[in-house]
């Protein structure tokens, strides 16, 4: 099985959001040790940009545009789209879209330059709801929408904290490098 990240850039902002890159391929093999660890599973991890040009109002990059570049790159391959502009409609309170194969999520840039503590509050926590929708789904859970809704709003309004884990991807209490949603309140 193979995951594939795609970091979607402004080619007039890509110079400028190398850092976001290197976080982004460093998560992606955080995730691959994560959902092994979490669900058993082994997936292959890809890393890549998808640099976008100016465009008229009438073909504006969204969730359809991207939905097309899914199918073009391969159905059967699980594509992560990491977004510089938020979904014209979304499923999730998180701003992100899943759908067999494919999610998304809106990537915030951070203020500040090397503010891997923001990317992981802000970019890393939306990437694990979305992946959480889509591995319990393949779980055959039937409540893959809403236990994961449930603990999201646990993260939001009732102080459930997120996971922290640390460079060498394991568990810390120290400064995080990537945030996950708490899956202990899973039914895995």
């Amino acid at each position: 099985m193979i995951l594939h990240f795609i970091f979607v850039v402004k080619e007039e902002d890509r110079e400028k959001r190398q850092f976001e890159f290197k976080y982004v391929q460093k998560m992606s093999q955080f995730y691959k040790v994560w959902i092994k660890e979490k669900f058993g599973k082994d997936y292959e991890i890809q890393c890549d940009e998808l640099i976008t040009k100016p465009r008229s109002i009438f073909q504006r990059l969204d969730t359809h545009t991207l939905l097309r570049d899914h199918e073009q790159r391969g159905n059967n391959i699980y594509h992560f789209y990491l977004t510089h502009f938020r979904p014209f409609w979304t499923d999730c309170t998180c701003e992100g879209y899943h759908a067999e194969n494919f999610g998304m999520v809106f990537w915030q840039r951070p203020k500040g330059y090397n503010d891997s503590l923001f990317l992981a509050e802000k970019n890393c926590t939306t990437v694990s709801h979305e992946l959480l929708h889509e591995l319990l789904r393949i779980s055959k859970n039937k409540k893959f929408i809403q236990e994961v809704h449930d603990i999201w709003t646990k993260h939001l309004f009732e102080q459930l904290e997120f996971e922290q884990y640390g460079e060498d991807f394991q568990k810390t209490n120290g400064k995080p490098m990537f945030l996950t949603m708490d899956t202990s309140q899973l039914n895995l």
